[in-house]
C-alpha cells in the first residue's frame, strides 16, 4: 500500500509539473527523492520543448577576474586569495581594457566581470589600491571598469561581485545590461563551523535573497542559482529553488536560473567531499524545470560534465551559459570550455540548434523597463531582430 501511495504522489507530481502550474514543496520533495529518473526526465524535457522549442543557447563572452581577493573563504572556492608579496590586488584598468579588446576581436558579446566580496573590509593592501586609484569601496572601481569596457569596446558588461545594495545596484545599472549573484543555498546551516560557508560572512542567504529582491525592485535582469553537493540536504535544495521562485513571481526580473555541480579540487578545504553524481545533476536540473516552469531559461555549465553533457539536454535545461574563446573558466580552472564548434555539433546531435545570445536574453531585450535608454544603443548593435545576437557582429 505504501509503494502505491508513492507512485500515486509521484504521479501527481508529474502531473501538475507538466501542465505548468508548478511544482509545490511537497511535490519537488517528492520528486526529488522518490521519482523514477526516466519520466521525470521525460516530462522536464517536454516542458522545455513547448516553452523553448527545440533550440539552446550560449553567450560569447570574456572572462574578466577584477580581483581574486575576497574576503570570504568557501570550503571549494579556488578563485579568491589573500593578498600576495608582488601580486597586484587588482587588474589596473589598462589589463581589463586589454583583455575585454581580445575579447571583441574574437566576437565575443558580453564582458563578464568576477571579483571577490568586499576585500578592501579585511585587507588594507586592497584599500590602498583602491585610494590610490581614487575609489573607497571595490564595487565602485567594478562600476568604472564597466563603464570603461563598455564605451571603449561596446562589450555588454555582466557583473558577479557578490552582494549588493541598493545603491551598488543602482550604479551599476548604468552599464551593466544585467547582473548575477549565485544563491547557492538557502541553508543558514552550512555556515557553522566545518560547512560549506564556514567563515563566509556574504553567503548568509537572506543577504543574497535581499540582493536579488533589489535588482527586481529597479528592473535588472538577474543571473542566480544554486551550486548543489556542498553539503545541503534535498530539502535544502528544493527550498532554495523555491526562495529563487519566490523572488521571480515578486519581481519577475530572474532571466536565467543556473544549477550548479559541485566538483572536488585539490587545494580547497572541501578536497575529500563527494561529488553530485550525473544522475543525481539530471534529476535536479529536471525537478528545478517542472518547479519553474517552461518559461524560465535553465543552465548548466558544460565544462563540468565533461563529454556528457549533451545529457543534460534531457534533463530540460535550454541554455549553456557563457562559453569564452580567450579566457579559461576561472571559477573552475581545472575545467575545459568546450570549443564553440563543436558544442555546435554535439548539441546538434542531441537534436538541438545552438544559438548565441547576449548577456541580456531575447525576453528581456524587448521590455523597456530592463533596460536603459543610455544601453539601447549598445544593445542594437549586437542585437537581430529575434532578440539574440546579430551574425557576423
Amino acid at each position: 500500500m505504501a509503494e502505491i501511495a508513492i507512485s500515486r504522489g509521484v504521479d501527481a507530481a508529474l502531473e501538475r509539473g507538466m501542465e505548468g502550474r508548478g511544482l509545490s514543496r511537497e511535490d519537488a520533495l517528492c520528486l526529488m527523492q522518490e521519482g523514477p529518473l526516466q519520466p521525470l526526465l521525460e516530462a522536464a524535457a517536454a516542458v522545455r520543448d513547448r516553452a523553448k522549442g527545440r533550440s539552446v543557447s550560449y553567450s560569447r563572452k570574456v572572462f574578466i577576474p577584477l580581483t581574486h581577493l575576497c574576503r570570504d573563504y568557501c570550503g571549494y572556492c579556488t578563485f579568491r586569495s589573500d593578498p600576495k608579496p608582488g601580486e597586484a590586488a587588482y587588474m589596473l584598468p589598462d589589463e581589463v581594457l586589454a583583455v575585454a579588446e581580445a575579447g571583441r576581436r574574437a566576437g565575443c558579446k558580453e564582458a563578464l566581470f568576477s571579483l571577490g566580496d568586499q576585500p578592501e573590509r579585511v585587507f588594507p593592501e586592497a584599500k590602498a589600491f583602491l585610494k590610490k586609484l581614487g575609489f573607497e569601496r571595490t564595487l565602485e572601481y567594478l562600476a568604472a571598469m564597466s563603464e570603461l569596457v563598455l564605451e571603449k569596446t561596446g562589450l555588454l558588461p555582466h557583473s558577479n561581485p557578490g552582494v549588493m545594495g541598493l545603491e551598488d545596484l543602482r550604479r551599476l545599472r548604468e552599464t551593466n545590461v544585467s547582473v548575477g549573484l549565485m544563491l547557492e543555498s538557502a541553508s543558514p546551516r552550512l555556515l557553522r563551523a566545518g560547512g560549506a560557508h564556514w567563515k563566509a560572512p556574504d553567503k548568509v542567504p537572506s543577504l543574497r535573497i535581499q540582493t536579488m529582491e533589489t535588482a527586481g525592485q529597479l528592473s535588472m535582469a538577474f543571473t542566480t542559482g544554486i551550486l548543489m553537493g556542498i553539503g545541503e540536504t534535498l530539502e535544502e535544495r528544493v527550498d532554495a529553488l523555491l526562495a529563487i521562485r519566490s523572488v521571480h513571481e515578486k519581481y519577475g526580473n530572474i532571466q536565467e536560473v543556473i544549477v550548479q555541480p559541485f566538483r572536488a579540487k585539490p587545494d580547497i578545504r572541501m578536497a575529500n567531499a563527494p561529488e553530485p553524481s550525473k544522475e543525481d545533476l539530471e534529476r535536479t536540473i529536471a525537478v528545478a524545470r517542472l518547479l519553474f516552469g517552461g518559461e524560465m531559461n535553465l543552465q548548466s555549465p558544460p565544462n563540468l560534465l565533461s563529454k556528457d553533457y549533451p545529457d543534460l539536454l534531457k534533463a530540460g535545461i535550454n541554455d549553456w551559459g557563457g562559453i569564452s574563446p580567450v579566457t579559461k573558466d576561472f571559477i573552475n580552472p581545472e575545467a575545459a570550455w568546450p570549443q564553440i564548434s563543436s558544442l555546435a555539433e554535439r548539441s546538434a546531435g542531441a537534436g538541438f540548434v545552438l544559438r548565441e545570445r547576449l548577456a541580456l536574453y531575447p525576453e528581456f531585450c524587448s521590455r523597456p523597463e530592463f533596460v536603459l535608454p543610455r544601453l539601447e544603443p549598445s544593445l542594437r548593435k549586437l542585437r537581430a531582430e529575434n532578440g539574440y545576437a546579430r551574425e557576423g557582429v
